[in-house]
């Protein structure tokens, strides 16, 4: 009966250290995976960071790549803009030109109608005189051979008597009324000559005056544009401005 016992006891405690080192061996292979977990854990971590780094580095590196477009962008605009200010340069020195150029045809041109007038004027001038001194000589003559007549017929009237002097007066004052005629005509032709000189005269007047004030309009309308091109290049100026400031940002 004893022996019996014996080996139950035995058994019983054979079961229980058997049960205990089950326990230890499951204890210890938790605590190897855990480790195992926990070194798996650190394994990430120290992954995650490296991939932090990583980005770090490329957010970097890509700060870099759109600095340098930025830049190669500004550079860009800036030789367009350069030349395009150049080319507008060019295209205002030539226009300016060109109009200088027309301006000084166009004073060639009106000096040189002035004188072609000026000398029709003196030529038709010298005409005038000389064909009154030539009217004045004709005069001169038919007085000479009027005067000369009136002495013959005195002459004959002396020798004849008086009976045909009253006609002959009549004749003379006949004569006399119509060179007095001729003579208003000549006066009147010259108030003619006169008034169309005037007119003329009022004319190209007239003509300067609206030459004049169209080139004031003309002025006028040139400023405004200039004014208007200002603006627009003001306007343009600050959303350029708003650009970089905005790029600025971007950046930042």
């Amino acid at each position: 009966m004893n022996d019996i016992s014996d080996r139950e006891e035995k058994e019983r405690k054979r079961e229980k250290r058997g049960r205990e080192r089950k326990r230890e061996r499951e204890e210890k292979e938790r605590e190897r995976e855990r480790e195992r977990e926990r070194e798996r854990e650190r394994e990430e971590r120290e992954r995650e960071r490296e991939r932090e780094r990583e980005r770090r580095r490329e957010r970097e590196r890509e700060k870099e790549r759109e600095k340098e477009r930025l830049r190669k962008r500004k550079k860009e605009r800036y030789v367009r803009e350069s030349k395009r200010r150049e080319k507008k340069k060019k295209k205002k020195k030539k226009k300016k030109k060109k109009k200088k150029k027309k301006k000084e045809e166009r004073r060639e041109r009106k000096k040189e109608k002035r004188e072609r007038e000026e000398k029709r004027e003196k030529k038709k001038k010298r005409e005038r005189e000389r064909e009154r001194e030539r009217e004045r000589e004709r005069e001169r003559e038919r007085e000479e051979r009027e005067r000369r007549e009136r002495e013959r017929e005195e002459k004959k009237e002396r020798e004849r008597g008086g009976g045909e002097r009253r006609e002959r007066e009549r004749e003379r004052e006949k004569r006399e009324r119509e060179r007095e005629r001729e003579r208003e005509r000549e006066r009147e032709e010259d108030e003619r000559e006169k008034r169309k000189r005037e007119k003329k005269r009022r004319k190209e007047k007239e003509r300067e005056r609206e030459e004049e004030e169209r080139k004031k309009k003309k002025k006028k309308k040139k400023e405004k544009e200039k004014k208007k091109r200002k603006e627009k290049k003001k306007k343009k100026e600050r959303e350029r401005e708003r650009e970089r400031e905005r790029e600025r940002e971007e950046r930042e």
